[in-house]
C-alpha cells in the first residue's frame, strides 16, 4: 500500500531533489495553482470532473462515484503507463488528499509502481504558504534596483543572478512588468501561484547576508507583495540606475516589441491617455498609430513615467539612496558587483 506524508515531508524531499511531485487535478484546476515543479497527469478532464460534480450534486454520490469508476476504467492502462513513464520516487496530490489521489495511489501500488500521497493534497500546501508568509520576518540586507522605466533593471537583476547574486525577481514571479503595458505577451500569473513562487524564492535565500529586488509598487498585475516585503523594500539601500533616454527607449522597444503587440500597446495607452497633457497624448496616440514607436516611447518617459518615478523617489531619505551612472545595462552591472562585493566585505 502507499503511504502518506505530510506537505513539510514532502518539501524536505522536493530541497533535496528526491521526489516528482505529480498533481493529478483537472488541468484548469492545475493551471490555477499548485506545488512549483509538479507535473499533471489529471485523473479527470475538466469536462469529466463538471460531469461527475453535477451527478454528485444533482443525483447523488453513488451515481457520482460509479460514473468516475466508469470514466476511469477506460483510460486506465495509459494512465498507469504515464505514471511508470516518470523515474524515481513519485508523491501524488489532488485538491484535499481525497478521492482522486487515494485512488491513484492504490491503483499504482496494486501495479506495483512505488507513490507516496500527500496528505491534505494541494490545500494543505496552500495553507503552508500562507502561514510562511503571515510569518515572514526578513532579517537580511535589501539592495533595491532602482531607476528611471527603461533602465533595464530587469535584465540587471537576471544576470547578477546569473553571476550567483541572491536575487529575487518580482516582476518574474508576477509574470508581469509591472507598469500598464506590463502584461502585453504575457500571461501573468494570480496571487496563489505568485504566493507560492515566492515562498520558495525566500526559503531558497533564506542564509544569504543580503537580498536584490527591484523596486515595485505594491501591486504587480494580479498580485500583491505582503507588507512585510514592502517594508523591507522601502527601509532597504537603493541602488538607483541613472541612464540616457535613448538607451532607455532601446530597452523598452526589445522588451516590449510593440510592433507585435500594436493594438495592445494603444488600449493600454487609452487607459492612461486622461492623465497625461492633451496634445501630448494625441501625439504618443499618433505615434503609435503610425508606427513610429521610439517617438512614443520617449514621450511617454518624459511626461509620464519620468515624473511619476520623481514623486515616488522622494519618499526615499537621501542616505539609504546610492546613485549607480551608467551608460548601459554592463556598466550597470559592473557597478553594481563592485559595489556590493565592497559593502559586503565589510
Amino acid at each position: 500500500m502507499f503511504k502518506d506524508i505530510s506537505i513539510e515531508q514532502l518539501l524536505s524531499l522536493k530541497d533535496q531533489g528526491k521526489i516528482n511531485m505529480i498533481d493529478v487535478r483537472s488541468p484548469s484546476e492545475y493551471k490555477e495553482a499548485t506545488i512549483p515543479g509538479s507535473l499533471n497527469i489529471p485523473f479527470f478532464d475538466d469536462k469529466e470532473r463538471a460531469e461527475i460534480g453535477t451527478l454528485y450534486k444533482q443525483v447523488s454520490p453513488q451515481a457520482a462515484k460509479e460514473r468516475g469508476l466508469e470514466i476511469v476504467s477506460a483510460k486506465l492502462p495509459a494512465f498507469v503507463k504515464e505514471f511508470a513513464r516518470i523515474p524515481g520516487e513519485k508523491s501524488v496530490f489532488c485538491w484535499r488528499g481525497g478521492m482522486r489521489s487515494r485512488t491513484t495511489a492504490t491503483v499504482l501500488s496494486l501495479m506495483g509502481i512505488s507513490v507516496l500521497r500527500l496528505k491534505g493534497g494541494y490545500r494543505a500546501y496552500r495553507q503552508w504558504v500562507v502561514e510562511q508568509l503571515c510569518a515572514l520576518d526578513i532579517k537580511q540586507r535589501v539592495y533595491v534596483i532602482n531607476g528611471n522605466t527603461g533602465s533595464g533593471k530587469t535584465a540587471l537583476l537576471h544576470r547578477l543572478r546569473q553571476e550567483g547574486f541572491p536575487v529575487i525577481d518580482l516582476e518574474g514571479l508576477a509574470n508581469h512588468r509591472g507598469s500598464i503595458f506590463g502584461q502585453i505577451g504575457l500571461q501573468p500569473h494570480n496571487q496563489k501561484t505568485f504566493d507560492a513562487l515566492l515562498t520558495e524564492e525566500l526559503k531558497r535565500f533564506q542564509s544569504s547576508p543580503y537580498l536584490l529586488l527591484e523596486g515595485e509598487s505594491k501591486r504587480i498585475g494580479k498580485v500583491t507583495l505582503p507588507d512585510q516585503l514592502m517594508k523591507a523594500k522601502e527601509q532597504g539601500t537603493q541602488l538607483v540606475i541613472d541612464m540616457p533616454i535613448e538607451e532607455r527607449i532601446i530597452h523598452i522597444l526589445e522588451d516590449y516589441q510593440p510592433w507585435d503587440y500594436k493594438q495592445e500597446c494603444l488600449e493600454a495607452f487609452r487607459r492612461i491617455k486622461r492623465r497625461i497633457h492633451t496634445p501630448i497624448a494625441k501625439q504618443i496616440e499618433s505615434d503609435l498609430e503610425a508606427d513610429c514607436f521610439a517617438s512614443a516611447v520617449k514621450l511617454l518617459l518624459e511626461y509620464y513615467y519620468d515624473p511619476l518615478y520623481e514623486h515616488s523617489t522622494n519618499q526615499y531619505d537621501e542616505d539609504r539612496i546610492v546613485t549607480i551612472q551608467a551608460h548601459n545595462t554592463g556598466e550597470a552591472v559592473e557597478a553594481i558587483r563592485e559595489y556590493l562585493t565592497t559593502i559586503t566585505q565589510h
